[in-house]
């Protein structure tokens, strides 16, 4: 049973890869703040085991923002002449956070820090912060907790909609992102210095042509 579904698991999880990197990262600039970004987030990988607050202030602070910017403020939204799909469609076939999805966890991720200015103790719940130090610990804990709950909440829902398989393989893709990412988008920053703002991808072109028969 165990050989039989692994190949499924290894498959859904290059083909979330592959449809994430074709769909959502022919720009150039959002493949180079991705690569800088992953580089952000491998090191707050290493700080989660240091120290878990700066991990989670480093990861959603710098390396989250980084890696949304590219998508909200460069990818392109029009119609995808390279995979011939319009935005909407990917919008709603997109296995993991999209843009709708996205704006409401960036807007809980903003929402954080104001909530604890204003009730440090959160009405009871937790020992009030005493000065910026302690206020930013609070931050990056409530940004740690926003983060594994935002990848549980998606995780069960993909459970509900695709299957157990489905969200596995999307978990999987998320902790691995950042590794996948650098090495994947590690040429983007030489590209953009040859002025090449969107990325041809002359290898998608060439499966969607073959998948198109």
């Amino acid at each position: 049973m165990e050989h039989e579904l692994r190949p499924n698991f290894f498959e859904l999880l290059e083909q979330q890869r592959w449809d994430d990197h074709r769909y959502y990262h022919r720009s150039r600039i959002n493949q180079a703040l991705h690569f800088v970004s992953a580089l952000g987030f491998i090191v707050a990988y290493g700080l989660l085991f240091v120290d878990p607050a700066a991990a989670a202030l480093l990861a959603w602070g710098f390396s989250m923002t980084t890696r949304q910017a590219g998508h909200f403020f460069f990818e392109p939204q029009g119609y995808d002449e390279v995979n011939q799909a319009t935005h909407e469609h990917k919008e709603e076939i997109k296995v993991g956070y999209n843009l709708r999805r996205k704006v409401v966890l960036m807007a809980a991720w903003a929402a954080v820090p104001v909530v604890l200015a204003l009730a440090p103790s959160l009405g009871g719940m937790i020992e009030p912060a005493r000065g910026l130090e302690g206020w930013l610990h609070d931050v990056g804990i409530a940004w740690l907790a926003l983060g594994v709950g935002g990848v549980l909440v998606r995780v069960l829902q993909l459970f509900a909609t695709q299957g157990v398989m489905a969200g596995l393989a999307w978990a999987t893709k998320i902790v691995t992102d950042p590794f996948h990412d650098a090495k994947l988008y590690a040429p983007a920053p030489l590209a953009l210095l040859r002025g090449e703002l969107i990325d041809p991808m002359h290898h998608v072109r060439e499966q969607v042509q073959q998948a198109r028969g």
